[in-house]
């Protein structure tokens, strides 16, 4: 669905390749950066990379797990590795090694991960992994970031390069406009409070953010006022900004291209549970696996699409004593 927005569109571009560009950025002015990815050198946007420091760069072919030791290996010897391969083989495929080599020995490995969720599209449900927030945010020691449009792709690309220990950098595949301004500062675990508001807090992030705009204004017109806060850092996470928002609103909803359960969702429903409960309504795929097709017929389908934002924000807002 698309709807018309007042938020200035800077274009539109895939989050991928966000991560290209600033993958190349970071490696011109960090030698220590290097890269390895297995064997999806074009969909991860890493050719630029390759093509002008190939002796920093490592195809690994479609070995993912051996991936991921070899990126801990590294950095013992003082670099800073980026991995590159689609989310469903860059956390389910190789969990165990994320889990020993790198989180809990807190390698300073980057985790860089395309093709999440449903927006994939066409692949189906083997590739659309729905749980990989989950499943990272989980570790110890693990940072997780999901930023939601090209430049704040680019950015947190080159950001996480200056962040000592593993991290879990999330984007797609979709061409999704893009918002965030070029010179934007991208600050992990501080959240973007994009629109204030009094009515209604919606926190999103990845390419729900975008959803979460046009569903501000489609509220707007309804005469309400909602609050949109970018929240690009799932772990750590900005508990203040959660807070603040909802004292003033008095209520929440949550948007994400991923399961319900154990996602953004789930992570600010401890903060207010614990803080200060105010009534919650998540947008996200209920328990279920995704299939083929193309992405906005799939974020329609399985109710994580601009309406559902809508409809969550009004039955939220009826739920306020």
């Amino acid at each position: 669905m698309t709807t018309k927005t007042t938020f200035e569109v800077l274009g539109k571009k895939d989050t991928r390749s966000g991560f290209g560009e600033g993958l190349l950025e970071i490696g011109k002015k960090n030698k220590d950066v290097v890269a390895l990815c297995a064997d999806l050198t074009g969909s991860l946007k890493m050719n630029a990379f390759q093509d002008e420091f190939p002796e920093r760069f490592f195809q690994v072919g479609i070995a993912e797990a051996n991936m991921m030791s070899m990126a801990a290996g590294m950095t013992i010897g003082g670099k800073i590795p980026y991995t590159g391969t689609f989310a469903n083989f860059s956390t389910g495929r190789v969990y165990d090694q994320i889990r020993q080599s790198i989180a809990y020995s807190q390698k300073n490995v980057k985790i860089c991960a395309s093709h999440a969720g449903l927006t994939l599209g066409e692949d189906g449900a083997t590739h659309q992994i729905l749980e990989d927030i989950g499943m990272m945010k989980m570790l110890p020691n693990m940072t997780v970031i999901v930023p939601c449009d090209f430049n704040q792709t680019k950015q947190a690309t080159i950001a996480i390069a200056d962040h000592n220990g593993p991290v879990y950098l999330r984007f797609g595949r979709p061409s999704v406009p893009i918002f965030v301004k070029p010179d934007a500062n991208f600050v992990i675990g501080k959240a973007d409070t994009l629109i204030e508001g009094t009515d209604v807090t919606i926190i999103a992030c990845g390419h729900l953010v975008w959803k979460a705009i046009e569903a501000s204004e489609i509220l707007a017109e309804q005469g309400i006022s909602a609050e949109v806060i970018n929240m690009h850092t799932i772990k750590p996470l900005d508990v203040q900004a959660i807070l603040k928002s909802v004292a003033k609103t008095g209520c929440v909803v949550t948007a994400e291209e991923h399961m319900k359960n154990g996602g953004l969702g789930d992570s600010v429903a401890q903060v207010i549970i614990q803080n200060d409960p105010v009534p919650q309504e998540y947008v996200g795929v209920d328990d279920t696996f995704g299939e083929s097709g193309k992405a906005d017929e799939l974020l329609a389908k399985y109710n994580i699409d601009t309406p559902n934002i809508v409809e969550a924000a009004n039955k939220v807002i009826q739920r306020k004593k």
